[in-house]
């Protein structure tokens, strides 16, 4: 078992025993009249959280496809513990009123199956769900940042290895400069066309990054030390595949692909993953889903 599924059965069991508690202190549902009793109720209830925690965990991962992993982010992990409390809670109040009905209602004829038992079990278990989330996200969320940034600086250093090798595979040069390259290596120069008559030569070292605005996509490259974009017809999509013999080219985002060798560094601004590119300043997002395309382009480049 891996560690992080030790950690996520650890936080779920300290939660419901946290909820187990407070049922204990204010003794819902009638509990007080089972006197000593109500304790063996209380494990049992426990015991239908830690069933619940399960259900909904396996919910998460294998139909939402929402794998309790660091690797997506600190942001990620926020959204993913709100859906589990969101499918959570419910589920465990429900658990909760069917054996209200079945066990405890020996006693307490309230406590038989009824909607307005079911909401009053819902209002509890969302109180005692709001409190443990609050706990969990403050105690984790400095952890997850220091991961996040560590793992960071790491990937900066690899990118300025890449960057490193890249130019020595891909010599920065004049674009008239007719470069000889082995036969296993692509031409350091390029013809991008678009679907009309429009057509720029890039020198892959230089290029930039590429955006999809609309039916065209702009071409930005380094020329003579300054920045100049092209735009041409065509779709990101299409000149991705035109490029795919280029590892160090790679999508960022749904409307950017990017070439690392021109990425200054990669931080975090506003609570997003961002790259941030040489000479032009631009500041390019990094989706979730591109980010382990990102990595793993880094980490190949650096071990061929």
């Amino acid at each position: 078992m891996s560690g992080e599924k030790k950690q996520t059965i650890t936080i779920r069991v300290i939660s419901v025993c946290f909820a187990v508690v407070v049922l204990a202190i204010f003794k819902p549902f009638g509990l007080e009249a089972w006197q000593w009793q109500a304790y063996a109720h209380l494990i049992a209830v426990g015991g239908l959280g830690i069933i619940s925690c399960f259900i909904t965990e396996a919910f998460l991962v294998y139909i939402l496809k929402k794998p309790g992993s660091l690797d997506h982010g600190v942001d990620y992990i926020i959204r993913r513990n709100l859906w589990f409390q969101l499918i959570n809670t419910p589920l465990v109040s429900l658990m909760i009123c069917l054996y209200r009905h079945f066990v405890l209602s020996d006693k307490v004829d309230g406590n038989l199956l009824s909607w307005g038992n079911f909401f009053e079990t819902l209002v509890i278990m969302a109180f005692c769900s709001f409190v443990i989330g609050l706990y969990w996200r403050f105690k984790f969320r400095g952890k997850y940042l220091a991961a996040e940034l560590e793992e960071m600086k790491q990937m900066n250093e690899q990118l300025q290895q890449l960057q490193q090798k890249s130019i020595s595979k891909f010599p920065l040069a004049n674009e008239l400069e007719k470069e000889v390259q082995p036969a296993t290596t692509p031409p350091s120069t390029i013809d991008l066309a678009g679907t009309t008559s429009e057509s720029v030569t890039i020198h892959i070292p230089n290029l930039l990054y590429i955006e999809s605005v609309g039916n065209y996509v702009k071409v930005a490259q380094l020329q003579e030390g300054k920045v100049v974009t092209h735009m041409l017809r065509a779709t990101s999509k299409q000149i991705e595949e035109k490029l795919i013999d280029y590892p160090t080219i790679v999508r960022c985002h749904r409307a950017f692909l990017v070439n690392l060798q021109q990425v200054e560094k990669i931080i975090s601004k506003a609570g997003t993953m961002q790259l941030l590119i040489k000479h032009s300043n631009d500041y390019l997002p990094v989706s979730r889903s591109n980010m382990p395309g990102i990595k793993q382009a880094i980490a190949t480049q650096n071990h061929t």
